[in-house]
């Protein structure tokens, strides 16, 4: 890449050849920045796609098919009868980063590259209608949105040619690798059983049998884990429903509030909360 000039006033087919003999797979791209799409025979990649593809398969098509993996530095294809109508239509050059090595910053706006200057080291810069285009030697898995304003392209992904850019290419950073790298989700707090006073009144219980009180249970567990908001609410408005009914003959046992306890917690709700709201709600009604 060190000895290209910059091509963006040149044909698109002379850019791609351009690239291709500097050993980077190029492909026309059409309005909008976007690839040519699949001809009939392969539309739905129902053909299994290309060989260099994930889903490896046995298609042969000579056409512009299977958006980056199309990127050829061949000349006779990029020559072809059959890329020749794409080619004029073509809007501009695409290529594929990884097959060439590089790997791709895209930083779509200025709020992305200032977060660049502080974060990555420097690098060859090209710029873009938005924003820049940071270039390092070396492959990794692409990915969309890694951080506000910020896409990686590489493997699997193209990219659209828009010059050699500027400034020396230095090595992929492991600050770069690690944008693509998912936090491990949270561990939900271990449900702790929390003892809580429950008697209250004349400790003689009203509901004569005791499949009343578990079915409230078992409801009061139900609303709380089908929350999807407003957990802590929830959790309150729910204690307070079971103790304005169970909360006065005496019928709750620590088990019960146990069950109730463990539901919140498995919800995110932490022990500190669950008595908070167990007491709050014993304290409105008076009890």
């Amino acid at each position: 890449m060190t000895q290209l000039t910059d091509v963006r006033r040149v044909a698109p087919l002379h850019s791609a050849l351009t690239l291709a003999a500097n050993e980077v797979p190029s492909l026309p791209l059409r309005a909008g920045k976007v690839p040519f799409g699949n001809c009939h025979t392969c539309a739905k990649n129902a053909c299994g796609g290309r060989p260099n593809m994930k889903t490896a398969g046995p298609c042969t098509c000579p056409g512009v098919c299977h958006a980056w993996a199309a990127a050829t530095t061949d000349p006779h294809v990029l020559n072809s009868s059959q890329w020749e109508a794409a080619w004029r239509q073509a809007a501009a050059v695409g290529y594929h980063p990884g097959g060439a090595g590089l790997t791709v910053v895209d930083l779509d706006n200025a709020a992305a590259i200032t977060w660049a200057l502080r974060t990555l080291p420097a690098t060859r810069i090209v710029p873009t209608t938005r924003g820049q285009h940071w270039l390092y030697r070396g492959v990794m898995q692409s990915a969309n949105a890694v951080r506000p304003g910020v896409d990686i392209k590489s493997l699997m992904s193209y990219a659209r040619w828009l010059g050699p850019g500027t400034g020396h290419m230095t090595a992929l950073p492991n600050v770069v690798r690690a944008l693509t790298v998912k936090e491990p989700t949270p561990a939900r707090p271990t449900p702790q059983a929390i003892a809580v006073p429950t008697r209250g009144g004349d400790g003689v219980c009203r509901h004569r049998t005791s499949a009343f009180l578990d079915r409230g249970i078992a409801m009061a567990e139900q609303r709380i884990t089908q929350a999807r908001e407003a957990v802590h609410a929830t959790v309150y408005r729910t204690f307070l429903a079971v103790l304005s009914t169970h909360g006065r003959c005496g019928c709750l046992t620590d088990t019960h509030v146990a069950r109730l306890f463990t539901a919140a917690q498995a919800m995110g709700e932490s022990p500190r909360h669950c008595t908070d709201a167990w007491t709050n709600a014993r304290t409105t009604l008076g009890l």
